[in-house]
């Protein structure tokens, strides 16, 4: 790969923990000094955060699921080019909460549009970036659905309307979200080679070890930073 970083992504349905892991794995890296930028989407720039903010705000009910593929894509467009990239180029390890899987998990299989025009529209925007390692937090949506409503309740929501700080792609049915997982697990069957299944309903940091071990065996295998430990 010479001297170009790693690409790492990390993907689930929501509630899964995906944000807490890969925090603690940007964490380690700090602590290791290893050279990497932390980001995520929809967002991850000025541009794509104003993006974001339509994408996932509640009151914008009327958006369709045309449009809402192609802002997704329009965020990760201006992404890419502006942050992930150059960053990759400079040979620094990206640590990315959600990418191109996640359009196909949501927009594809849980709005059932056509996959291979999401997967098409988003290779367009994302210039055929493809992640070099994903890690797929798996869990269902009703613990998902459970653990968002408690995480809003312990920021002083409280338990009854927690609920009411869901984002917009969040609040959507059961059924909606468990296409949406359905979608992940298919993309798992398909790309064995690049994602890593994780059982998400697991404690948080017997999940987090499986992710540290596996991420320590393929950066030894593809980088030459000395990591620590």
């Amino acid at each position: 790969m010479g001297n170009r970083g790693l690409f790492i992504t990390f993907e689930g349905p929501d509630g899964s923990g995906k944000t807490t892991q890969i925090n603690k794995l940007a964490a380690v890296l700090k602590k290791e000094e290893t050279p990497f930028i932390l980001t995520r989407e929809p967002g991850g720039t000025a541009i794509s955060d104003k993006v974001r903010a339509i994408i996932l705000n509640p009151k914008y009910s009327e958006l369709t699921s045309k449009t809402e593929i192609l802002l997704y894509a329009a965020s990760r467009s201006q992404h890419v080019d502006e942050k992930i990239r150059p960053a990759l180029e400079s040979g620094k390890i990206v640590l990315c909460d959600r990418f191109i899987d996640a359009s196909i998990a949501y927009q594809g299989y849980g709005l059932g549009q056509p996959v291979d025009r999401v997967r098409s529209i988003n290779r367009f925007a994302s210039g055929g970036l493809t992640p070099d390692r994903t890690y797929l937090i798996d869990i269902s949506p009703e613990a998902g659905r459970r653990r968002m409503i408690v995480r809003g309740g312990r920021s002083g929501e409280g338990l009854k309307n927690a609920a009411r700080g869901l984002d917009r792609i969040e609040r959507r049915h059961l059924a909606y979200h468990r296409r949406v997982r359905e979608g992940f697990l298919t993309l798992y069957r398909e790309n064995k080679q690049r994602i890593v299944l994780i059982n998400g309903e697991r404690e948080e940091d017997a999940v987090f070890q499986c992710i540290l071990q596996d991420f320590r065996r393929f950066f030894n295998k593809h980088m030459t930073y000395d990591m620590k430990g």
